[in-house]
């Protein structure tokens, strides 16, 4: 049975089971979830104590939603300022809230899988790639750095992760063109592991982390100490830098609220969000 309870803490926005060495968190944050402070406070919270888990050895990631992975930063995140700065202040030197996130995804010494079987845009695009691994549903899973439509660049890590995935020009065709990308394309550009039918993806996610936890004591530890992440301090400086610069103005303000207006983070509205920015 699915806990919302661990270690004596609490959480809202996702639950999860853990059995055979593997804990399998459900994102659930209706109606799109979004990534709210509060939920990135219950990843960070959640991650940090599975990292003390010994007997824990890979965690998958999917949604109680069968649209939506994670829409996107939620629009309304400065309602949760008392959040925001908490996570803030707890943010490794160099990186914000949001790059924060990701590198301690990047950092966790369980490896970590995501399976897509919705969509995942902006914030939610970029923890799809901060994850060890990610494989995405054929006819459901679909990816988005759709930041630029709202006026701003990614300000989370995608810059840094996607140069890592991908050629220089498929990153900026990805940032600049803001497109909706489908499973198939996103494998094809090296943004996910695989692409796999949505008959199967559920068996082969499963049998797969599984197998990894199965794996004799210290070789998961070897092998993401010898493929550790690259982490550039001074690319995160300056994708928070250049983000920070086009996300408060008064600009941004204008197309951000149009959007909600406009029908931003309902189910409708999100499932057409690239159509809906570029109408704005």
């Amino acid at each position: 049975m699915a806990q919302r309870t661990y270690k004596e803490k609490n959480y809202q926005t996702i639950h999860f089971l853990i059995q055979h060495g593997v804990a399998n968190i459900t994102l659930d944050n209706a109606p799109v979830n979004a990534l709210s402070g509060q939920m990135i406070k219950e990843l960070q919270q959640l991650l940090a104590d599975l990292s003390l888990e010994k007997a824990v050895k890979v965690i998958v990631f999917e949604s109680a939603n069968p649209d939506f992975f994670i829409a996107h930063v939620d629009i309304n995140i400065l309602d949760e300022q008392d959040v925001l700065d908490e996570l803030g202040q707890a943010a490794p030197a160099g990186l914000n809230l949001f790059q924060a996130l990701g590198e301690k995804l990047r950092e966790q010494p369980q490896v970590t899988i995501v399976k897509l079987k919705g969509i995942a845009r902006g914030g939610g695009a970029e923890f799809v790639a901060a994850a060890d691994m990610s494989f995405a549903s054929v006819e459901k899973g679909k990816l988005a750095q759709c930041e630029a439509l709202m006026g701003i660049i990614p300000g989370g890590g995608a810059t840094q992760y996607l140069s890592s995935k991908m050629t220089r020009g498929r990153a900026l065709e990805v940032i600049l063109g803001a497109d909706l990308y489908d499973a198939s394309t996103a494998e094809k550009y090296g943004w996910i592991n695989s692409a796999i039918a949505d008959t199967d993806i559920d068996a082969y996610v499963t049998r797969l982390a599984r197998n990894i936890a199965a794996l004799p004591e210290g070789v998961i530890e070897a092998a993401k100490k010898v493929l550790a992440p690259v982490k550039d301090i001074e690319g995160f400086q300056a994708e928070n830098d250049e983000w920070a610069a086009l996300a408060f103005t008064p600009k941004t303000g204008e197309i951000m609220a149009k959007a909600m207006q406009k029908g931003a983070q309902t189910v409708e509205g999100e499932l057409k969000l690239e159509e809906l920015l570029r109408s704005l």
